[in-house]
């Protein structure tokens, strides 16, 4: 059935959150191509590096156990002004860092960010636009997160290499963005109907008993790409820097933004694969984009790292997808909520680990071991994956 035509206020509401979205998103990955920069002007190494990006990580996994059902007890727009304003407050914070510790609190508020946004905004572009509508909520979450994700990278990039400040004007205009995201937020009705009020309380983890398998095998497999992400957003300046000796950092953003934009295509892909190959065509893709990644790392050629990440960002999404649709299709409706919360909780520690783990390596090491290492790990974790389907396919499971 279609849906009958938006009125008005209907879109607006519609394009105000999904831009706060967006806005918010974009936010979280702006210091990637900046990195090397930050690295010269607080003289840091490539281990704080990796440790300022896993701070965001975390961030993103407290602030979904401590705050991931607010936006169900208080409403959306109060959730959605809060998470834009934590965005221009972590803007603000970059714009006028000075060390590692400022720097830090910068990527924690973009982590809390992160997680106000995503439950309240994809919930409230549900209630706004309904059901049968040729693109969808879901479609339209999909892109503000991804492609805010993608962007981030892209634009502090091109700022980075065009400004006469590179570390300033990138977050001066996302500061400008982000307060123009929170009054269009601010002047958004309110979506929810069903608002309990606010009872503090720490959203427990939880995995459901009938969906075990399915729900753990997409989670290792899309922790296995969230990781690649995370060593990618973590440490794809310095491979520019010190392995390609390109001192630019629209390519940095390029090469990420393809990741993201491919997770995005990745989780509308699952909707046309069969629900038995989906899983297993994403493993595949991530055993491929591992040996990609560690390509480019033995031969400090740029278009493996493109091609991987692009193949990484393929199959994350169809893992995301595969778990995300296994959860809401097949998942108990009264713990849903908690089951999302405990597989986006998984995807993200997923992100800041590993992450801290490349950047020990790079401080034994270097660089490119380090990656070659990485490669590896992930590379068997998806076989390890690969070969637990098709056990339990010969077990009849």
């Amino acid at each position: 059935m279609v849906a009958p035509p938006l009125p008005r206020t209907g879109r607006l509401a519609a394009a105000s959150v999904g831009f706060a979205f967006w806005i918010t998103m974009v936010g979280t990955t702006a210091p990637t191509p900046l990195y090397p920069l930050y690295g010269e002007e607080f003289g840091f190494t490539p281990f704080t590096v990796t440790v300022v990006f896993a701070v965001y990580a975390v961030g993103v996994v407290l602030g979904l156990l401590l705050l991931g059902r607010l936006s169900d007890q208080i409403g959306r727009r109060p959730v959605l002004v809060l998470s834009t304003l934590l965005s221009a407050a972590a803007a603000l914070v970059f714009l006028l860092a000075h060390d590692l510790g400022v720097m830090l609190v910068g990527r924690v508020l973009s982590g809390f960010s992160a997680a106000l946004v995503t439950g309240a905004a994809t919930a409230a572009l549900t209630e706004i636009l309904g059901h049968g509508r040729r693109i969808g909520p879901a479609t339209l979450a999909l892109f503000a997160n991804m492609g805010g994700l993608g962007c981030g990278t892209l634009l502090a990039g091109v700022l980075a290499d065009t400004a006469l400040a590179p570390l300033r004007t990138p977050w001066a205009v996302l500061l400008v963005l982000a307060v123009a995201g929170l009054v269009a937020v601010a002047l958004t009705p309110e979506s929810s109907e069903h608002r309990p009020g606010f009872t503090p309380r720490v959203q427990p983890l939880h995995v459901p008993a009938g969906i075990r398998s399915d729900f753990l095998r997409s989670a290792m497999a899309g922790g296995a790409g969230f990781a690649v992400l995370g060593v990618l957003g973590a440490v794809t300046g310095l491979f520019m820097t010190d392995v390609l000796r390109d001192t630019g950092h629209v390519l940095t953003g390029v090469v990420v933004f393809t990741a993201f934009a491919c997770t995005a295509l990745g989780q509308l892909l699952v909707r046309v694969l069969r629900a038995g190959t989906a899983l297993p065509a994403a493993c595949l893709g991530l055993v491929l984009a591992a040996a990609l990644i560690a390509t480019a790392m033995g031969t400090r050629v740029l278009a493996p790292l493109v091609a991987g990440a692009a193949v990484n960002g393929l199959a994350t999404g169809v893992a995301m997808g595969h778990g995300l649709g296994t959860i809401t299709t097949r998942g108990d409706p009264e713990h849903r909520g908690a089951a999302v919360s405990t597989f986006f909780a998984i995807l993200y520690t997923f992100l800041a680990l590993p992450t801290i783990g490349v950047g020990v390596l790079i401080r034994e090491t270097s660089l490119r071991p380090a990656g070659e290492v990485f490669s590896a790990a992930v590379g068997a974790l998806a076989l390890a994956v690969l070969m637990s389907l098709v056990r339990g396919r010969g077990g009849g499971s």
